[in-house]
């Protein structure tokens, strides 16, 4: 009898991934397909953040049922489902299996008995989860915590998650050495607010606690944390981060906007002020890499508001921004307020995509003539006989890649780790010059 097959799709954040990767890890008797149109099951791990990601994830539903075979078993999981439980269930009879964010580990339980399953606590993988890591053989995400306690204006993430639940110390670590001993050296640490990590522990400062843990296990080269929150990071946090011979000086805080009013309006529980002196204390660290997010056209933004971050980001240069427009989301409390025209949010959003261009030129810049560790990661985009390498600073998927065209005739390993000069800036690729293997 012919080997059943998985096909599975996660959309959104790097947190479904995580949970994505569980199932498949509770579903290694399938042979993992591409091609939905082969498949016996069928996974859709769905995003339910903001309207953008809403819509991908009923797209990819609906297409994706179109597609299938007759006979396959469709499943969709995750933040939209639960979020939208009753509604989907009624509107989407293309589904046979709906479940939420509680029961990733009982997938396996759901398909054999054709039904899905809605438990009222969130899942947070811990180190007995197994998983089947997609994308690399060198590089993980770990999930430190599911949750969050912040109460943003704009945010609906709370009213389905829950309020942060962390793991505990001994969890992570232990995770963290099984992945070593099958080969990954490369970890991206993340949650919702990951400077709160072990605050629902007792733990005051939970993230230096955890960045030290992490330093004491032989086989971890590379290291990161993703998503800090202006009110949780603290300066002992930032400078922690910087003096690691394990973490990468990079600094991943959302701040969403740097206007006073703006920031009281949307309930980031920091003024700007403090925001930018921990801004200006990431700056000052050798070798820094600063990422953020911005919100165009929160209700109540105005033109002075507008101007005002604008001009902090030219002035401040960034290495990377991402751009949200704004999306009314019916359980928050910016749901209820005013909001800006579209055609408006739509204007500022093309100001703010011309600054992240010149300040991400600006950033790649300033590699030049620079001597940097790099992830070899497989040939380019442009030519084979061009390879992909990853900056360890930059983050994977996220923050792009470079290209060596010059390997020094050295052993081409894709996954191992190098020393590159940067040589050139070639539109918004830069070229680097391998130098050896480290």
């Amino acid at each position: 009898m012919p080997q059943k097959q998985l096909h599975l799709i996660s959309l959104g954040c790097t947190k479904n991934l995580v949970d994505s990767e569980v199932m498949l890890g509770r579903l290694q008797e399938y042979k993992i397909s591409d091609n939905p149109k082969t498949a016996d099951v069928i996974i859709i791990n769905t995003c339910g953040f903001i309207d953008a990601a809403k819509e991908e994830s009923i797209n990819t539903i609906l297409t994706t049922h179109q597609e299938r075979k007759k006979d396959s078993l469709l499943v969709v999981s995750g933040c939209l489902t639960e979020r939208y439980r009753e509604q989907l269930q009624r509107d989407l009879p293309e589904v046979d299996i709906f479940t939420g964010v509680g029961d990733y580990e009982q997938i396996d339980k759901m398909i054999a008995q054709k039904r899905g399953i809605f438990s009222p606590q969130v899942y947070l993988a811990n180190e007995s989860s197994e998983r089947v890591i997609t994308g690399s053989n060198t590089h993980a995400y770990i999930k430190m915590a599911e949750g969050c306690n912040q109460s943003c204006s704009f945010c609906a993430i709370p009213s389905f998650k829950g309020k942060l639940h962390s793991r505990t110390l001994f969890s992570i670590e232990k995770e963290v050495k099984a992945l070593v001993a099958k080969g990954f050296y490369e970890f991206s640490f993340i949650s919702q607010d990951s400077s709160s990590y072990g605050r629902d522990m007792g733990l005051k400062d939970g993230l230096i606690h955890l960045i030290k843990t992490v330093e004491g296990i032989e086989g971890v080269k590379v290291a990161r944390i993703l998503y800090l929150y202006p009110s949780t990071t603290t300066f002992e946090l930032i400078d922690t981060i910087a003096d690691s011979t394990v973490f990468e000086t990079y600094y991943d805080m959302p701040i969403q906007q740097i206007d006073d009013t703006m920031l009281k309006l949307m309930r980031r529980g920091f003024g700007e002020k403090k925001t930018i002196e921990l801004l200006e204390h990431m700056k000052s660290k050798k070798d820094a890499f600063i990422r953020t997010s911005i919100i165009a056209g929160h209700p109540g933004e105005s033109d002075r508001a507008f101007e005002r971050v604008c001009a902090f980001l030219k002035e401040f240069k960034f290495d990377r921004f991402n751009i949200f427009f704004y999306s009314n989301e019916e359980t928050t409390p910016a749901f209820t307020m005013k909001p800006v025209e579209e055609s408006l949010i739509e204007e500022r959003v093309e100001v703010l995509e011309e600054i992240a261009k010149e300040t991400t030129e600006h950033s790649l810049k300033t590699m030049l003539g620079k001597t940097i560790n790099v992830i070899l990661e497989g040939e380019s985009d442009e030519h084979e006989y061009i390879l992909s390498a990853r900056p360890t600073l930059w983050a994977k998927e996220i923050d792009g890649d470079i290209l060596i065209n010059d390997s020094s005739d050295l052993d081409i390993k894709f996954g191992a780790l190098y020393q590159a000069k940067v040589t050139e800036l070639v539109g918004d690729r830069l070229l680097a010059t391998l130098i050896k293997e480290l």
